[in-house]
């Protein structure tokens, strides 16, 4: 302890004060006590220490960091209090108050070891998850003092963060076939080779990124001041062939590769939950897009992805609330140019992002089952309108309807049923009535698949091959499935020498459904890659001809998909194909349209 007067001078301390110090208790006298433990080097320290002198205040307290004479350090827990005022004066008069030190370096040291412990994972000995957001938050407040493009370490930071967030490809096998020991050993060696990669990225700046396991084998590596996506690159770069040697441990090889997601941004404005959801996902591009490698945080294809949610979480309420609707695409005979059918096109018009064609939504309603109820609704709307366009033309010959439909609507519904009764309650004769499956699921139909096609096509409905040809075909299977029914993909009539000024089906299907301007140019350069190709592929005719000719003699008839032009048109019509579908003729129109085309007896070019 030691009594200061009201100037904050050393009046008298005893021997303790000056062994914690270092020096006699006689020297301190008349010395200055705010300098000697500190009080200065911060200001609200040192305003509350001022009004404690003038009598304002009645105590502080403090811990400060001193230097000992001998060199080293301690910790003390500083408390400034007035003296009572029955206190005996000192020599220069009345006292001011009483200064008294506590050493706490002990305290200080247990809490710190405490602290490593709590914030430091026992396998790996990096900070782990608590310590990487308390950096990450810490980094994210920060005030920046310098822009990126102006990055120097003597003037301060970018204001910008970067997270290269990992997962260890492969890592359960080890787990699970050499046990938690081995898998222990091998998350300890990742980590000192990532420790590597921080300090040899460290090199020339301020401080080397943080290396943290956040559970499991997930790791991330915190760049606070980054300087743009290239540093992120880099460091990505050097995890990834830092972990291509293989691992000695325990002695076994064992080789291990990693998925890296890489985000780098302005620091302000984002949070940390934003910033691990964008790396999150980020991550999980890399392993979908084939692992052991890194990809870079993409804002659009962030959107398409939120969008896709957005339209997941929304499909089953949006059939309850009547969001569907359908228009038809004619079928039409290529002999004669008549009106013979229809294929039943869903559109949702979403009232956020407006109408959305069937690309955008079914194979999401095929993940979460809501095919099922949207392919009830799309079977006995179809089902009506033709029995209705039916009844309003009882002079025309009665036109089918076309409908997709999905296989797990046949898993996961008794489509038998439901067909049986949307002809019974509509009145629709089940010839005219045709279900289209892909390719892929006819051929690969066996048990309920199989026998629910053979109980449809008992019934009268007739069943079609959608996208023929672009699978993989076992025409021997084929003859014995109860299908009555090609449509040509649209692939093999685009190889047809075809008229330039002719808009293709594909380009305004495109115009159709809006994309990011990115995969509006990826688009672009994959359909002149394929008009190279198609323009001189008088194969392509030979091929279709052949399978023409092939179910004909199998007693099916063909559909061509994606007819554009008339010499197209010509020459499907040669080689013996029974109907054309496409641009040609028609887009897909309102209901209303199709009663015109009745009207008209004929579908000419739309």
């Amino acid at each position: 302890m030691a009594v200061l007067d009201g100037d904050g001078l050393v009046v008298s301390a005893n021997d303790t004060f000056g062994a914690l110090l270092g020096t006699g208790p006689d020297e301190l006298a008349g010395q200055v006590a705010a300098d000697l433990v500190d009080l200065a080097s911060d200001t609200r320290t040192w305003h509350a220490y001022r009004e404690v002198l003038r009598g304002r205040q009645a105590r502080l307290r403090c811990t400060r960091r001193l230097k000992h004479a001998d060199g080293r350090s301690l910790w003390v827990q500083v408390t400034v209090a007035p003296l009572p005022p029955e206190s005996p004066p000192g020599p220069a008069g009345p006292p001011g108050v009483l200064l008294s030190i506590a050493d706490v370096s002990a305290r200080r040291e247990l809490q710190a070891r405490l602290r490593h412990v709590r914030m430091h994972d026992p396998v790996t000995r990096l900070p782990n998850r608590t310590l990487f957001f308390e950096r990450l938050s810490a980094a994210l407040e920060a005030e920046p003092t310098a822009p990126a493009e102006s990055y120097d370490e003597e003037r301060g930071g970018t204001g910008r963060i970067g997270l290269c967030y990992l997962d260890l490809d492969g890592f359960k096998a080890v787990n699970d076939t050499l046990g938690h020991h081995v898998g222990d050993r091998l998350l300890a060696a990742v980590a000192q080779r990532l420790t590597s990669c921080a300090d040899a990225a460290a090199h020339g700046r301020a401080g080397a990124p943080l290396v943290a396991r956040l559970g499991g084998d997930e790791f991330a590596l915190l760049v606070e001041d980054s300087t743009g996506t290239e540093q992120l690159a880099g460091l990505a770069e050097s995890v990834l062939t830092a972990l291509q040697a293989p691992f000695e441990i325990s002695g076994r090889r064992l080789s291990v590769s990693a998925s890296i997601g890489v985000v780098e941004r302005q620091a302000a404005g984002t949070s940390a939950t934003a910033l691990m959801q964008a790396a999150d996902t980020t991550l999980y591009w890399a392993k979908a897009d084939g692992r052991a490698r890194w990809t870079l945080f993409d804002p659009e294809r962030n959107a398409h992805r939120m969008t896709r949610q957005a339209l997941v979480s929304t499909l089953r309420a949006a059939v309850e609330r009547g969001e569907f609707t359908l228009e038809y695409q004619p079928l039409v005979g290529m002999d004669d140019g008549r009106l013979r059918g229809v294929e039943a096109l869903v559109r949702w018009r979403h009232p956020q992002f407006g109408v959305l064609t069937p690309n955008r939504f079914i194979t999401l309603a095929e993940e979460d089952g809501s095919i099922v109820p949207l392919g009830r609704w799309i079977l006995a709307t179809a089902c009506r309108q033709a029995r209705r366009w039916q009844l309003d033309h009882p002079d025309e010959p009665p036109i089918f309807v076309s409908v997709n439909v999905a296989v797990r609507q046949v898993w996961d519904s008794d489509l038998v049923a439901d067909v049986a009764q949307v002809l019974a309650e509509t009145g629709l004769a089940p010839h005219l009535l045709q279900l289209e499956l892909t390719e892929s699921a006819v051929m690969g139909s066996a048990g309920r698949p199989l026998q629910a096609l053979r109980a449809l096509s008992d019934m009268g409905v007739h069943i079609a091959i959608d996208d023929f040809g672009t699978g993989y075909s076992n025409l021997a299977y084929l003859s014995r499935l109860p299908v009555s029914a090609l449509k040509l993909d649209g692939s093999f009539v685009r190889g047809f020498q075809y008229e330039e000024r002719q808009p293709r089906e594909a380009e305004a299907r495109q115009a159709e459904s809006p994309e990011t301007e990115f995969r509006q140019a990826e688009a672009r350069q994959t359909r002149s890659r394929e008009a190279a190709v198609n323009r001189s592929s008088p194969a392509d005719e030979v091929i279709v001809e052949a399978m023409i000719q092939l179910a004909h003699r199998l007693g099916l008839t063909v559909t061509a998909e994606c007819v554009e032009t008339s010499d197209q048109a010509s020459r499907l019509r040669r080689i013996g194909c029974d109907t054309g579908q496409g641009w040609l003729y028609s887009r897909p129109v309102p209901p209303d349209r199709i009663s015109e085309l009745l009207d008209g007896h004929a579908c000419g070019r739309r």
